[in-house]
């Protein structure tokens, strides 16, 4: 279980993460959501105990990491993969994930069975002697996903793992995040991307500049903060928008005046919210 209890990182005058508040529940994909520069990445860093906190408390399975006489193993159940490629471009997938599955023990047979079955996660089994040099951009991502699982953690950190690939790549990498969650491990997803964090996680909080602004399910977030959606009509006189709670009633309205060729609902979503919540657009 990991929780961050009033915990704030200051860079020199920068205070890249500002109180921040959450706990994470069992198996779930909990979502960091913000526009870059929010805080994600920092917040991830010492979940994972690259930085420490300057306030504020990290804690994972019940224990501070600064305090815990465990932490080398409690740092096992957690693997990460880096906003930023994490790998060795000059061996094979295989051998990439060989070596980072010694960093975390493994041996023999049970590094084989994992190697085998990270590589079949990811879907290379068959480029798995291919040099990562040659993998395209969607290949290393998954197998920056593959490592990051090589040694079965209980915890994973994804920070912002669609950067940068195409969207069949994303729809992989998005199909393989559900497969964790299947399998009962917890999720924390950073992600700029409202369309990810709508389909990907069970609760999403929302960061900008280094604040928790809302921290709930995507459902309950566009119900408190999503306020009203658009009605796109076109009519003989052009395109018009009408903001509405109630789309039904506001087209019966303008049906009863005037002859609506087409009509468009466009309810409010996670960006909305966080133009609600900020004041600017999520992608500012």
């Amino acid at each position: 279980m990991l929780v961050f209890d009033h915990v704030s990182k200051c860079f020199g005058d920068l205070r890249a993460v500002d109180d921040l508040s959450f706990e994470l529940e069992a198996g779930e994909v909990f979502g960091l959501l913000g526009p870059n520069g929010a805080g994600k990445t920092t917040a991830i860093n010492m979940a994972v105990g690259l930085l420490e906190p300057d306030e504020g408390v990290v804690r994972f399975a019940d224990e501070a990491f600064d305090r815990n006489p465990r932490e080398a193993e409690n740092r096992r159940s957690l693997g990460l993969a880096p906003q930023s490629i994490a790998l060795y471009e000059q061996i094979s997938g295989a051998d990439n994930l060989r070596f980072f599955g010694r960093l975390h023990g493994l041996r023999g047979s049970d590094l084989e069975e994992r190697v085998a079955a990270c590589l079949d996660f990811a879907d290379l089994t068959d480029v798995r002697k291919k040099v990562v040099s040659k993998y395209s951009g969607g290949m290393q991502r998954r197998l920056n996903l593959a490592v990051a699982i090589i040694h079965d953690p209980e915890l994973v950190l994804l920070d912002e793992p669609t950067v940068g690939v195409d969207p069949q790549s994303r729809n992989a990498i998005f199909e393989r995040v559900e497969q964790l969650r299947d399998a009962g491990k917890q999720v924390v997803y950073t992600t700029h991307y409202m369309e990810e964090a709508q389909r990907l996680c069970d609760r999403v909080a929302i960061i900008d500049r280094g604040r928790l602004m809302a921290l709930d399910t995507v459902p309950a977030l566009i119900a408190a903060h999503g306020g009203p959606g658009n009605l796109v009509v076109r009519t003989g006189d052009g395109e018009s928008r009408h903001e509405t709670t109630d789309p039904l009633a506001t087209l019966a309205d303008l049906q009863a005046r005037q002859t609506v060729d087409h009509f468009q609902y466009l309810p409010p979503d996670l960006e909305t919210v966080f133009l609600n919540l900020t004041g600017r657009a999520l992608r500012d």
